[in-house]
């Protein structure tokens, strides 16, 4: 009965042999019963279903056949195909708020369907139905302006604080999302995660995002730091709180670099002197977009120079996408210019990227295979710095 309602459920006939290779004689006295006649003294126990078909249905005991016999003892049959349909149809309903998402989103919805992401995640369509709602509504209210701790958004848009804790499907399911919204590029690790949480303002906590800053003017603490020309960090709580921000240059242009190494030397060289710089240590932090926006917003232009390789390149397009900027040596023609004056550059690493800033910097980038570092041009660096400060 056991074969026969595998048989029924797959929608095959119920024709052929069904064989037992290791009978009981118990099992061969119930076959000879049935059959009315006696198998095999040893060995398999074949038994054809056709014959026991014509059996029920000459003897009346079942005159639908066998399959209504099988019904009649151990139940009704469900297709394999009906519950794949209801199963798919029950799927495609969890996944229906995929369909709220535009732009990016829109794509990443896409892939999400496509790619068995979803369902590795939850397994079934009634578990993954309140996991990609949620998800959908959190990524609608993203990017989170002003920049808020995790906790504190998924208070106010999920179930509670904790609904976006590391390591739950939910998280990992918003953080793919987020990565598609922001363009964050791939990684790995706590640091990672933590900045490309950080890309659409979500944040560990308002004091874990930080940015180095030298001679930025308009607090107590800025204004004592500037007149002895040492950098300054600056966290996210104090760009987003009540107290007065750093107020915008006399000069109106604020120059960013990529390395502290920069930073830190132009304070050793021009001290006070220096105009006021920003430096992003890797990719953009929220406190630095913070901050840089709010420059922007009060007539602040930025200047940026950043490492030339690709992820160099990289962390110049992820500061595009938050405040505009202006190329600070960082084109095309300084980078072949620097490669022209370096012996034993190291080779480019790395997948290549645009630079929409300068479309033939990625050419001469391929063409020349080589990074340079802002360090190897630090003198042309510092002596722009000391000539925007006469």
């Amino acid at each position: 009965m056991d074969r026969v309602r595998q048989r029924m459920a797959h929608g095959r006939p119920l024709t052929g042999s069904v064989t037992l290779s290791a009978p009981e004689e118990t099992q061969r006295r119930a076959a000879e019963r049935l059959l009315g006649r006696a198998p095999r003294a040893s060995g398999s126990l074949g038994i054809r279903l056709d014959t026991v078909d014509e059996i029920l249905r000459r003897s009346g005991v079942s005159p639908g056949g066998l399959a209504a016999a099988v019904v009649a003892l151990a139940g009704p049959i469900v297709l394999r195909a009906e519950i794949r349909n209801a199963e798919e149809r029950a799927w495609e309903e969890a996944y229906a708020p995929l369909g709220t998402l535009a732009g990016e989103l829109a794509l990443w919805a896409d892939r999400v369907r496509g790619d068995g992401f979803v369902r590795r995640l939850a397994r079934t369509p009634e578990a993954a139905a309140p996991l990609i709602e949620a998800a959908v509504r959190a990524l609608r209210a993203l990017p989170a302006s002003p920049p808020t701790s995790r906790a504190t958004f998924a208070a106010r848009n999920l179930s509670g604080a904790h609904a976006l804790d590391e390591g739950t499907p939910l998280a990992t399911l918003v953080l793919s999302g987020i990565r598609c919204l922001t363009g964050f590029p791939d990684g790995s690790g706590a640091q990672w995660r933590r900045e490309a949480w950080a890309s659409a303002g979500l944040l560990k906590d308002d004091l874990s995002s930080t940015v180095l800053t030298l001679n930025l003017r308009g607090t107590p603490a800025l204004d004592w730091m500037a007149d002895a020309g040492e950098p300054a960090v600056l966290t996210l709580r104090s760009l987003t709180g009540r107290a007065q921000t750093a107020s915008v240059p006399g000069t109106g242009i604020v120059h960013i670099c990529e390395n502290p190494a920069v930073l830190s030397a132009a304070a050793d060289t021009l001290g006070p002197s220096c105009p006021p710089m920003v430096c992003l240590q890797g990719q953009p932090s929220a406190a630095a977009i913070t901050l840089l926006r709010d420059q922007v917003s009060r007539g602040a232009r930025l200047l940026y120079h950043g490492d030339f390789d690709w992820g160099g390149v990289r962390i110049a397009t992820a500061l595009a996408r938050g405040v505009p900027w202006r190329p600070w040596r960082y084109t095309a023609a300084e980078y072949r210019t620097a490669v022209a004056a370096v012996a034993d550059a190291p080779e480019l690493t790395g997948p290549p990227a645009p630079t929409p800033w300068d479309p033939t910097l990625a050419v001469a980038l391929a063409d020349c295979g080589v990074r340079v570092e802002e360090e190897t041009v630090l003198d042309d660096l510092l002596a722009d710095l000391g000539t925007a400060s006469c």
